[in-house]
């Protein structure tokens, strides 16, 4: 029995595909859980063009991620912080610390995990931080200042 499934469904498809069911399965199952709806030809269309939707939505996604990593690459992102004569600091400066102030000093916007930093920072000067959203990468610098 063909279907159009309006979720993913783990082993069966991805949303708006069109697939082969057993007829128990897809009758007992995928359509009484609102997962998939019978394969009309205006199922299938209206399928079809959400997908191509999807689609767009992401590629203009990844499009502006590319295009924040970019304005966060040639941005001078500056944190400060308490720090000893030594130049090490208090408190370490981790993953939110740096979101945040790229978000207010770069005015971008990127999802949470999208920082790659494998340890916090913990002493003063100038650091790359990788950024990876998806396929895109990038990276940026910065500053940590005493207060």
């Amino acid at each position: 029995m063909k279907v159009v499934l309006i979720k993913d469904v783990k082993g069966v498809g991805h949303t708006h595909e069109t697939v082969d069911a057993l007829a128990g399965y897809a009758l007992n199952y995928l359509i009484p859980k609102n997962l998939a709806v019978f394969a009309t030809a205006r199922s299938m269309k209206e399928a079809q063009m959400r997908q191509k939707q999807s689609i767009n939505r992401k590629e203009l996604d990844v499009g502006l991620i590319a295009q924040n990593i970019a304005t966060l690459a040639d941005a001078r992102i500056v944190i400060k912080a308490k720090a000893n004569e030594k130049g090490h600091l208090y408190n370490a400066v981790g993953e939110p610390e740096i979101r945040k102030a790229a978000e207010e000093q770069a005015h971008v916007d990127l999802p949470r995990a999208s920082f790659k930093i494998e340890k916090p920072i913990k002493e003063l000067g100038t650091f790359d931080v990788p950024v990876a959203v998806g396929d895109v990468f990038g990276k940026f610098s910065v500053t940590i200042e005493a207060e």
